[in-house]
């Protein structure tokens, strides 16, 4: 393996060490004026991802102006955190009571943590000193919420005192709710069971929905100095691309294709683009999601699928000079997984990255320390050798770690990395899972 030899002496001349926050000033000079900032993982349960993530998220808030975080989240459980962060009415006073009440979504740990629940106080107090316009935000980009999302639109139709609207959101609900099946099935995927078998589909309720909560949100919007009415407008209208979406994500899902993946992917970003719009056209978002979405998917595998990510339509809608795409991974240690789908959480060993990996070039590089990785290093023709690069999910069987790589071009996948050489699992608040919440992803729960 003379690339990884390669590899390995290149990134041992370059190394940056990464001991403190001020060790991320490289990192920050590299974003420099960018609009998105994609902050990635290599497993949904590691303590260290969380932590250096906030670290540099509070950075950009507070010396680059960024206005809000995506993640890759549901939007009803994440709007609720963003109206503690904002300090709507009646919000939570802690994090930790929003988690325990919303946070019901099987794999619960990946939002319902500590680590989580730091960085949302802190955001909490930052903007509390602020005024409510320039207050930053927090939402969920993904696309699993159909029924929270269709239950969140009947309150919001009910808040508004429209009649029509209130039978419009409760035809759509009733319409997904007959294919329930005595609550031992997800909703969603019931629908898409029946959606392919029979001619059976929601999909016009859906769309008349739409057109009402437009309407609604329309008038909502009409009052600029209200900022907690302008984002209820907006999270009704985004809880309604939740469902139009989820109604398709769903019926494909079922038939086993990577399309599923596809219309996931592009709801998040589509998603993406129109918290940009609200913010404004100068709007900075930092999201937050796993290194199969963040990384450009042109550098992997994947596109030989035909499967594209988030990370890939943000540089194609952008452009790379507006496009800031940072990786993160790790040697060894332990995380949070479960052994199946809706598995109670355990903490796993992780174990050594395989030889030749990108994990054990960074960890034989760095000699056992964790490092950054810039985008000079980086561009290298060097980095154009594709490696396996470690991608765990939810579900996870140590035994089976080497299944667990994606052949990637580092150089075309990613602008800069972080390498944390051992890390430990992530810690949960232990909530509840709700086993009828349990969504099918590809290709491992990521």
């Amino acid at each position: 393996m003379e690339y990884a030899k390669a590899m390995t002496e290149t990134l041992e001349q370059h190394k940056l060490p990464l001991r403190s926050d001020r060790d991320l000033d490289p990192l920050l000079e590299s974003i420099g004026d960018k609009r998105f900032v994609f902050l990635g993982e290599s497993t949904h349960g590691t303590h260290e991802f969380y932590t250096w993530r906030a670290q540099i998220t509070k950075r950009l808030i507070e010396e680059k102006g960024f206005n809000f975080v995506g993640v890759e989240g549901d939007w009803p459980d994440c709007y609720e955190l963003n109206r503690y962060i904002k300090g709507f009415k009646d919000s939570a006073k802690h994090p930790s009571d929003v988690m325990k009440a919303y946070f019901k979504r099987w794999p619960v740990w990946m939002w319902g943590n500590w680590e989580v629940a730091a960085l949302t106080g802190w955001m909490r107090e930052f903007n509390m000193k602020r005024p409510a316009q320039e207050r930053v935000g927090f939402y969920g980009l993904d696309v699993y919420s159909l029924m929270e999302s269709l239950e969140a639109i009947v309150k919001f139709m009910r808040s508004v005192d429209g009649d029509e609207s209130i039978k419009s959101a409760e035809r759509a609900l009733a319409c997904f709710e007959r294919v329930a099946t005595m609550g031992k099935e997800d909703v969603g995927q019931a629908y898409g069971m029946a959606a392919a078998l029979t001619p059976y589909s929601c999909r016009n309720e859906v769309v008349k929905l739409l057109v009402k909560v437009r309407e609604e949100a329309a008038k909502l919007s009409e009052s600029p100095n209200d900022e907690e009415a302008n984002e209820n407008a907006l999270s009704a209208e985004l809880n309604t691309k939740v469902v139009l979406d989820g109604e398709k994500y769903y019926r494909i899902m079922v038939d086993g294709s990577d399309d599923s993946w596809n219309a996931r992917d592009t709801h998040m970003h589509e998603t993406l683009r129109r918290l940009s719009h609200f913010y404004g056209p100068k709007s900075k978002a930092i999201i937050w999601a796993h290194n199969t979405h963040n990384g450009d998917a042109r550098a992997t595998d994947m596109a030989m699928g035909g499967m594209h990510n988030i990370g890939q339509l943000a540089r194609e809608t952008w452009g790379k000079e507006q496009v800031h795409l940072v990786g993160l991974g790790t040697y060894q240690g332990s995380v949070m997984a479960g052994k199946r789908w809706g598995a109670d959480m355990e903490v796993m060993p992780l174990p050594h990255g395989v030889p030749g990996s990108w994990e054990h070039i960074c960890h034989t590089a760095g000699k056992g320390q964790d490092m950054l990785v810039v985008p000079e290093v980086l561009r290298q023709p060097l980095f154009e050798k594709r490696v396996g690069h470690r991608a765990v999910g939810v579900v996870y069987n140590p035994s089976r770690d080497r299944m667990q790589y994606v052949p990637s071009v580092m150089k075309a996948r990613y602008d800069a990395f972080v390498f944390l050489d051992t890390t430990r699992a992530l810690h949960s608040l232990k909530l509840q899972a709700d086993p009828t919440e349990v969504p099918e992803t590809y290709p491992w729960g990521v």
